[in-house]
């Protein structure tokens, strides 16, 4: 058995396609027991975020499985593996705390992905498709992901996806102090966009949610005002910027609502920053005149500066996951010998104890103690011996002579450890 992952995320993988393979929180039970159910499959972990979707399993054979039953979600398509990697064992280990401690993120360091790992690690158990190996991997995760946030820099100066969005808001488009901002969504991500646009003194903001209630707190805790979605087009016009994340598997936002919004505008420009996957704003609004489109794909030029700054920060974490790696291999390998040896062991003790009651049956029905105790030690010898000999004499036709220095160490002559010729 070996521990695997595949997936596509922002660096594999266009935001088209990474939408149609993400996974919503009502779709992971079903989908975790689809994974479980696949032949060979001990323990499987389902992590879908904005940035990627990936499949975590502590399965038999080469992961083949696991890529075939991604392929087949209905949007996907087969063209999906062109766009997959592929890790196994050590590598799965490596990318895994990479992740957690945002070193494979879109925005390097960000904290958010720790807190999706958890999720997904909290989902699996859940629905019962973690217990072993995978399950104590993830436990390393969070902690290697918190100390390498702890002793580097690479946690310094958080910044988001939202953040991002709202500099690029401040840098290239307008005064946000003389400007509206329509928020769509209420989840973390406009959490985030709300506090950063508060502390940058935005002049009015509006919060469109489906829950008009979740639109409402959040409302309350920033200063903004609250609207139902379905009354979005009504106050379109009206926002400067739009941000959008929610976790819709459809646009909420069309060409024709904007084009309604450009001309009550009297086509002054407004700039939309589609932060969801699947996206919130339809491909189409981008054709528009007088409308800047940016996704979350459209940010990663606007982080390069992020990068440069936290490139040291990166090198110190990398260092500290290479060493966690490394610690937990050799864990699990040996824990994997452990149960090598916990197998003979148990094979030893099945030997004795039925070698021991045959014996007893053997006295008991009048047999001299002599020859029940020659008996037995025949037996015994016989049970213990049948399979290595077996196996030894495989070897010998097969010309396996690795088997054969093995049985050696294994089993040392009687003149082994003597000093003498």
């Amino acid at each position: 058995m070996s521990l695997h992952v595949l997936g596509i995320n922002h660096q594999t993988a266009p935001v088209a396609l990474r939408e149609k393979v993400a996974f919503g929180p009502e779709a992971l039970p079903p989908a975790l027991a689809a994974l479980r159910g696949l032949p060979g499959v001990h323990e499987a972990v389902l992590l879908s975020t904005c940035n990627r979707t990936e499949l975590y399993a502590h399965a038999d054979g080469d992961g083949q499985a696991l890529a075939d039953w991604l392929a087949a979600h209905p949007e996907a398509g087969p063209d999906l593996h062109a766009y997959l990697y592929r890790h196994h064992d050590a590598d799965t280990v490596r990318h895994l705390f990479r992740v957690a401690s945002g070193l494979d993120s879109l925005v390097l360091g960000e904290p958010q992905i720790l807190g999706q790992v958890k999720q997904a690690w909290a989902a699996s158990r859940a629905a019962g498709t973690l217990g072993g190996p995978l399950d104590r991997l993830f436990q390393q995760a969070f902690t290697t992901a918190k100390r390498a946030r702890t002793d580097t820099r690479i946690g310094a100066n958080p910044v988001s996806v939202a953040s991002i969005a709202v500099r690029l808001a401040q840098d290239s488009f307008a005064r946000l102090d003389a400007s509206t901002v329509l928020l769509i969504g209420a989840g973390e991500t406009i959490e985030l966009a709300a506090r950063h646009l508060v502390e940058a003194r935005v002049q009015r903001l509006l919060i469109a949610n489906r829950t008009l209630a979740h639109a409402q707190e959040l409302a309350s805790r920033h200063g903004g005002i609250a609207l139902p979605l379905g009354e979005l087009d009504k106050h379109l016009a009206e926002a400067d910027i739009v941000i959008s994340a929610t976790a819709a598997r459809t646009p909420v936002l069309h060409r024709q609502e904007v084009e309604h919004a450009l001309r009550a505008r009297r086509h002054r420009p407004m700039l939309l920053l589609d932060l969801a996957v699947p996206r919130d704003i339809a491909q189409d609004v981008s054709g528009l005149r007088d409308v800047f489109l940016y996704t979350v794909d459209d940010l990663e030029r606007a982080l390069e500066d992020n990068r440069r700054s936290r490139r040291e920060a990166a090198q110190q974490a990398e260092a500290i996951i290479e060493l966690q790696t490394a610690r937990f291999v050799e864990h699990w390998q040996a824990s994997g010998r452990q149960q090598t040896l916990l197998q003979l062991r148990a094979h030893g003790e099945t030997a004795r104890m039925e070698a021991l009651a045959k014996a007893r049956q053997q006295l008991a029905a009048g047999m001299p103690a002599e020859q029940a105790l020659e008996l037995l030690a025949h037996t015994l010898t016989n049970r213990l011996l049948h399979a290595p000999t077996v196996a030894l004499r495989e070897a010998a036709r097969s010309g396996d002579a690795e088997l054969a220095r093995a049985a050696e160490r294994l089993f040392p002559g009687p003149d082994a450890g003597n000093d003498g010729p």
